[in-house]
């Protein structure tokens, strides 16, 4: 019956105000705003309770209730049965005592992130923000503070655009393993937390998906994210009422703020995709996509959250991961996991830190920027799809492509030390008036020539990882 009169009344102040029905042609007149397609590069931030045990990575409070799994064996040794010592127990022990939001938000914009994305409520069910739907979060536990309050103040306080992630659909089953033996997931005191612990076959009640549309809109009111991200979940037949009824709700409230929002989602079967923007987990696509998208990629190799034996990806495969889907029309949005204190690791803030060392000198490629004729070419095969990580690394014999009106911008995923080749630009393709380096007073030598435009390595280069050029281009064919 809730959802019968949330749908009412959007759909009511919707015809009144001619603006998003909940329907799939209403919400397919969305378009993705300009802010999104300019940005290029954003934050998304894992953390939450799994940090304290550090341990397997972020889906701990599930694999913890599997007793055939490492972290069962790791628990039950280190902290003792699950009917004594459950999840529940690390929550005193996530103190955030050195939590900063405005150190955050300074090294996202050193990092040349342009819009930062916090996980607002994980698989667990902890709520990193203050909610008055449950008790089980950061305000009144745990830390005792809003995590996402402080951090949504922090981050446009450096001007940088502000969104959330809901994973809250997938707590459906996310603790089931519980159920199966005796752990305090079947303790009644603590059925508000851990429930409701179904199989991931039973199609949810309408009070479980009432209450993820009341989470989500609670966190669209009390902090207006510019971005939604929801993890895969979300495809479920029967919450399709709901999400068109959530999206239809956030899009009217872009409107009423004047501000461009964005929903990302995972798969075409959760929205149709001129309704909203396709999200693709640590993978990528290998051509131009007509449509904005969006890479999420983890820091992290093992973890998306802290975990005391993560590696991390290199600098150069964060800056040639991102030119490379620029060139595709994507945008990139990096994980990073700190610690149960507040504090990010030291791993972490280099990268991010040579990553914005590289922006900017080279930005201008980056931000603003909308795909070429082609993406680039070279030897290198481009990763495709989900769960797609580049495992041949790219060189500077890889070359990629963007565009700012008239302004062509080539990057190398390298830096040359043989002249380059680009066979896009033979004599013929157009006229060059001008090519230079960004970021470097040095002349560049170029020859159009029949097959290949071929550019001189410079005596120097301004950046590490990747060289960027602007090419001043007419009559291109």
């Amino acid at each position: 019956m809730r959802l019968f009169f949330i749908l009412l009344f959007c759909t009511s102040m919707a015809a009144a105000q001619e603006r998003f029905q909940p329907s799939w042609p209403s919400l397919e007149q969305y378009s993705t705003p300009e802010w999104f397609r300019d940005a290029k590069f954003g934050i998304f931030i894992h953390w939450g309770v799994y940090a304290v045990p550090a341990f397997g990575n972020e889906w701990y409070p599930r694999n913890v209730y599997r007793k055939d799994s490492r972290e069962y064996k790791h628990h039950v040794e280190k902290y003792g049965p699950l009917d004594k010592f459950g999840y529940k127990d690390f929550i005193p022990m996530f103190k955030a005592e050195k939590f900063d939001a405005n150190a955050w938000a300074e090294l996202f914009k050193q990092s040349g992130a342009k819009y930062i994305v916090p996980v607002a409520e994980h698989h667990d069910g902890f709520a990193m923000y203050n909610t008055a739907l449950s008790k089980w979060n950061a305000v009144e536990m745990g830390p005792k503070r809003d995590i996402v309050g402080e951090l949504a103040t922090a981050v446009r306080k450096q001007g940088l655009i502000f969104g959330l992630s809901s994973h809250r659909i997938e707590h459906w089953w996310f603790m089931n393993g519980g159920r199966k033996f005796n752990s305090d997931v079947n303790d009644p005191k603590y059925a508000d937390f851990y429930g409701p612990a179904h199989e991931e076959t039973e199609t949810m009640s309408p009070e479980f998906m009432n209450d993820w549309l009341m989470r989500c809109t609670e966190l669209v009111e009390k902090y207006q994210p510019q971005l939604f991200w929801f993890d895969w979940w979300i495809e479920q037949p029967a919450l399709e009422p709901w999400r068109k009824s959530f999206a239809a709700y956030y899009y009217n409230k872009g409107l009423e703020w004047k501000k461009g929002v964005v929903i990302n989602y995972k798969n075409d079967i959760s929205f149709k995709p001129k309704a909203a923007v396709l999200d693709l987990e640590r993978g990528k696509l290998d051509e131009i996509r007509q449509l904005p998208w969006q890479t999420d990629d983890a820091l992290g190799n093992k973890s998306w959250g802290y975990t005391i034996d993560n590696d991390f990806k290199s600098p150069h495969y964060i800056i040639t991961h991102l030119v490379d889907i620029v060139s595709k029309n994507g945008n990139l949005l990096l994980n990073i996991g700190p610690r149960p204190d507040g504090t990010i690791t030291e791993q972490e803030t280099a990268i991010l830190q040579a990553t914005g060392k590289w922006l900017a000198i080279n930005g201008e490629s980056i931000y603003g920027t909308r795909p070429w004729k082609v993406s680039g070419e070279g030897p290198t095969k481009s990763a495709k799809g989900p769960f797609a990580d580049q495992k041949e690394a790219f060189t500077a014999k890889d070359l990629r492509f963007t565009k700012k009106g008239d302004t062509l911008y080539m990057i190398t995923l390298g830096i040359p030390t043989a002249p380059i080749s680009v066979k896009a630009l033979a004599a013929g393709s157009g006229n060059i008036t001008g090519i230079t380096l960004l970021g470097s007073n040095e002349t560049v030598r170029w020859k159009q020539q029949p097959g290949q435009l071929v550019i001189q390595p410079a005596t120097a280069y301004p950046a590490e990882h990747a060289a960027a050029y602007r090419i001043i281009l007419s009559n291109a064919k």
